[in-house]
């Protein structure tokens, strides 16, 4: 039976400013922590950078009319902040607000509203030089640019979106070190936790205190999607500790305005949290009008109960999250994604069906879902440019992931949106271009836009319901 979604829904597709815009040189952009990362030998797969990437900040228009001709009502994009602020001393580069300007505008121009996320990992270097998001002054500088764009921006943006993931940005950047900036501290990823979730909070007080309180706020957080083996103690409590140290570390300070006393409990190897401050929840805890999730797939987990596995995992920077001495992260099983990921959608409704009993009448967004497959071109003098992807595995990931959603709507979540990831194919951080997610394929030799059958099935979703 079709499913039809309502007529307010949002349906859109993502994007991130160092994934597809390049143009890292034009200007008056400063150099990010992504283009000092991919400086590092070794530290992208297929040694590249995102200096080209999409060139979208030369081709938005064409890549707007792709929106009009997906159907979609919303875009999901994010700012550049070292394009905005390029510079130690705080002054606004006025080059790169006319551009973005230029976007938002032709973007409404369109029909189409745009959902900002203000920031999507590319710190300006010079922040990183002070201490990144381990020094408190980045939370408050970053205060300091969102105030610039509401100025700037004012009722050209639909939904500001503080962050994307700071788990990423905080794990992945400090943790493993397996993103910019390549820090391997686990006292400072803690910091950084801390120092997002304050920067979320600055977030949204810069644009309501600019723009009004009825300006619309998010966040988008990429929660862990963790599913315990079996239902004894130790699978249970491993799934405990990742939940804690993963998701309750974020949705503990945005949203109920306290940390978990637990989560200081168990990372007393590496920090003793002392860079929080008085009054530091009670700017965290900020009124946001949706909570955006991610998500991909899911991860089964065990209970370690060895005392030596244990200490022997206790410093173990393979892991990106500390404190998961007694996390056993098991293998993913059935048909694997071109990222090693599992497929599981039902995890999505259980999520989204949780969130919704936590935080009754808090709006929910799924601001990113799709996956990465090998794609064949092939000639075909009916599609646009000749030339086309048949992408069953996409199509079919998507048909199950929109349905799990409306599955969750039928049990009376309220999920008011979803964005397919990505528009494009992109520079996909650490693994450079060698994976693709777009829905619309991207030739990167010629930056030529080539349609997937992907593509085609979204547009008919938009259209017709599940």
């Amino acid at each position: 039976m079709t499913f039809v979604f309502p007529k307010n829904f949002t349906w859109g597709v993502a994007t991130a400013s160092y994934q597809v815009e390049g143009a890292i040189h034009e200007d008056g952009r400063a150099p990010s922590i992504w283009d000092a990362f991919c400086a590092v030998p070794g530290a992208i797969e297929d040694h590249s950078s995102g200096e080209v990437a999409c060139d979208e900040y030369h081709r938005y228009p064409e890549d707007i009319t792709l929106l009009k001709e997906l159907g979609v009502n919303a875009y999901r994009l994010s700012i550049a902040w070292p394009r905005i602020v390029p510079l130690a001393d705080g002054k606004v580069n006025s080059k790169g607000v006319e551009h973005y300007i230029k976007v938002l505008d032709a973007l409404r121009d369109a029909g189409i509203r745009p959902v900002v996320t203000l920031y999507h990992w590319d710190l300006p270097q010079y922040l990183e030089d002070q201490g990144g998001w381990a020094n408190r002054d980045t939370a408050l500088r970053y205060g300091d640019y969102v105030h610039a764009l509401a100025e700037a921006f004012g009722a050209r943006v639909d939904t500001w979106t503080t962050l994307n993931e700071p788990w990423c940005a905080a794990y992945l950047g400090y943790g493993n070190g397996i993103h910019a900036p390549g820090v391997r501290d686990y006292g400072k990823a803690l910091s950084a936790v801390h120092h997002l979730n304050l920067a979320h909070g600055l977030g949204a007080l810069a644009v309501h205190d600019t723009l009004g309180e009825r300006a619309k706020v998010s966040v988008t957080l990429n929660l862990s999607a963790c599913v315990a083996q079996s239902d004894s103690e130790a699978d249970r409590m491993a799934k405990h500790r990742n939940d804690l140290l993963s998701n309750e570390v974020f949705l503990g300070p945005m949203l109920d305005g306290a940390y978990d006393p637990e989560i200081f409990d168990v990372t007393t190897d590496y920090t003793d949290w002392s860079f929080i401050r008085d009054d530091d929840l009670k700017t965290i805890r900020q009124p946001v009008q949706c909570l955006g999730i991610n998500y991909y797939s899911s991860t089964h987990v065990k209970g370690v109960t060895d005392p030596a596995e244990c200490e022997r995992r206790r410093n173990d920077h393979m892991q990106a999250v500390p404190a998961q001495d007694i996390v056993d992260a098991l293998p993913p099983e059935g048909e694997l994604t071109d990222m090693g990921w599992n497929q599981e959608p039902r995890v999505l409704t259980e999520m989204l069906v949780g969130l919704a009993k936590r935080y009754p009448g808090l709006d929910l967004m799924v601001t990113e879902n799709g996956s990465a497959w090998k794609d064949e071109v092939t000639e075909d003098s009916s599609a646009p440019g000749g030339r086309i992807i048949h992408d069953p595995k996409r199509v079919a990931y998507l048909n199950h992931h929109i349905r799990a959603i409306a599955d969750a709507i039928e049990a009376g979540v309220p999920v008011v949106g979803y964005f397919a990831w990505s528009l494009l194919d992109n520079f996909e951080w650490a693994f450079g271009y060698s994976k693709r997610f777009g829905i619309i394929g991207v030739d990167y030799e010629t930056q030529k836009r080539i349609w997937k059958d992907s593509a085609y099935r979204y547009r008919q979703i938009i259209q017709e319901g599940i």
